[in-house]
């Protein structure tokens, strides 16, 4: 999965992702669309979400707080104690998947204190040269503190690393934490990984804390607390990164996230090993090898995964309410990058394919779906990129110059000058057919790219809901120490007509609020009411020509 990237050196590959990459195992925070900054607040909503919110804290379900507080976001998008509690749900979240993961253990256990603060300077060099924005190292340092007192108050992070020490001292080193931060003002990167250091110094001294497990917290919060599309990677982490990019891995073949208690299943891959056993969108993973999954949220990903040719018992809920266990083979899956593809009006000719993420494969693949739709009689074709959370960058570009026959795709701009990059079309090669792009609020980042080309181009029509709104571009750096990395903003991107991306998203040219569900493993849904209004507009363009 792997083998195609040098493991020794470094990797800096652009990818525009949404709140998250799309992930076949991982736990994927729910996005929504951004609410207008001049929104009236409703407090009693407000105190409606806090207080749901504090619930789920108490209940420890990060993963259903961080999705909670980013829906929050959005609709109190000026809300500090929304905000607060949502960076501290994410980094609670990050904390418990960090420590649920056998790589980043190993890597507590073999790296020593030198190699954990290289691994430390190494991080913050790549901040200092590549982050968008210049850095506040003093705010960093901030940040990666504040981190370690989170992480202090974990369990999984007390049993680990402090087994010998009592909840009294433990509790006044993190009372402590803040003061030795305020005591030690830095202003450079050297500065910041050498205060760092020093309160792994103390933390040995009060605690007998591992610098190493002191250092890697705030490595991470270096990292996270830059942006949140930034983030430090463990080794699985990484693999399993580069596995989505090659659009293969081991697995069972569906994306899910945390919601009441459960493991909701959000999509299933077409012929995966979930597909075959009967897993469905909307089923609910209650049980993992028979262990509950309320009690093990935030651990359910790595319980997921395993060798290939290995099964695994999971107990589901399926929609009609009935619970079953499904015993699941793990398999290499081939991502498709093009699902649904053929013609939903043979009289006008309309085809249609779903383009779930940008990947590697994502432009041979459409090349061949469109080959294949122009046999079948293609006269106007309908992208669907609802709930595509993003991806590379130069699939969606590609994608792009397959339609726009000259001009400006997409434009990115960031504090370094080899970050300023403007992307053009190339006419040959480009297909004439009227188009219409599907969009929702879960489309993000490479799905706004082509989006908002197409739109500014006027090269189509662009149908349903305003798009996410997140218009920054990340490369993948591997690190020399420990095959960890990290996951950077680089740049910002802009569309054709310089509108930027990011809080604003993409607006449709045709506004449809209502969404209904594709019927499953079929084409065309009369429910679907998107869909619906796309072919309407497909054939208003067919009937113009």
């Amino acid at each position: 999965m792997l083998q195609s990237f040098p493991r020794r050196r470094l990797i800096a590959l652009l990818l525009v992702l949404g709140a998250a990459l799309h992930c076949p195992l991982l736990l994927r925070a729910q996005s929504r669309v951004v609410i207008p900054s001049n929104a009236v607040v409703d407090e009693n909503a407000l105190n409606d979400v806090l207080a749901q919110g504090a619930h789920l804290e108490e209940g420890r379900r990060w993963g259903e707080a961080l999705s909670h507080y980013e829906r929050a976001a959005r609709e109190f998008p000026q809300d500090s104690q929304v905000q607060a509690r949502l960076r501290s749900a994410r980094t609670h979240f990050d904390v418990s998947r960090r420590y649920a993961d056998p790589s980043f253990i190993n890597s507590l256990h073999t790296l020593n204190e030198q190699k954990a603060y290289d691994l430390l300077g190494e991080v913050l060099e790549k901040v200092h040269y590549g982050y968008v924005e210049t850095p506040d190292w003093s705010e960093l340092l901030q940040h990666g503190a504040e981190r370690l007192e989170i992480a202090l108050n974990d369990p999984v992070f007390r049993r680990t690393n402090l087994a010998g020490a009592s909840p009294q001292n433990i509790d006044a080193f993190g009372r402590k934490i803040r003061s030795l931060v305020m005591s030690q003002p830095v202003s450079s990167r050297r500065q910041s990984q050498d205060a760092a250091r020093r309160i792994a110094m103390v933390g040995r001294q009060e605690l007998g804390l591992s610098p190493t497990a002191t250092l890697m917290e705030f490595t991470a919060g270096a990292t996270g607390a830059l942006d949140p599309y930034s983030s430090f990677l463990t080794p699985n982490q990484l693999e399993d990164l580069f596995s989505q990019i090659e659009g293969a891995f081991v697995g069972l073949g569906v994306e899910i996230r945390a919601d009441a208690g459960s493991l909701l299943i959000s999509h299933v891959i077409p012929g995966s090993p979930a597909a075959e056993s009967g897993l469905r969108e909307g089923d609910r993973i209650t049980k993992v090898n028979n262990q509950v999954v309320h009690d093990v949220t935030d651990k359910a990903a790595e319980m997921l995964k395993g060798p290939e040719n290995t099964t695994v018992d999971v107990t589901v809920l399926s929609t009609n309410g009935q619970q079953r266990v499904a015993r699941v083979l793990r398999k290499r899956i081939e991502v498709p990058s093009v699902e649904k593809a053929g013609l939903i009006d043979e009289t006008y000719g309309i085809a249609y394919l779903r383009l779930p993420s940008f990947q590697k494969n994502t432009s041979r693949d459409v090349d061949a779906a469109l080959w294949s739709l122009h046999r079948q009689g293609m006269r106007s074709l309908i992208i669907d990129l609802r709930g595509n959370p993003g991806g590379l960058l130069k699939a969606s570009v590609d994608l792009a110059d397959k339609f726009i026959s000259q001009g400006l795709l997409v434009s990115t701009r960031g504090r370094a000058a080899r970050e300023d990059i403007d992307y053009r079309a190339h006419e040959l090669g480009t297909w004439r057919v009227p188009l219409v792009v599907l969009i929702d609020r879960d489309s993000a980042s490479a799905s706004e790219i082509f989006a908002g080309a197409i739109r500014d181009h006027a090269r189509g029509s662009v149908v349903g809901e305003r798009s996410y709104g997140k218009g920054s571009v990340q490369g993948i750096f591997q690190l020399g120490v420990g095959e960890t990395g990290i996951r950077l903003t680089t740049a910002k991107f802009f569309s054709p007509k310089g509108h930027a991306i990011s809080r604003r998203g993409v607006f449709p040219d045709v506004t449809v609020r209502k969404v209904g569900k594709p019927a499953p493993g079929g084409l065309l849904s009369e429910e679907d009411e998107v869909l619906q209004a796309g072919m309407e507009v497909a054939r208003g363009a067919i009937s113009r020509r």
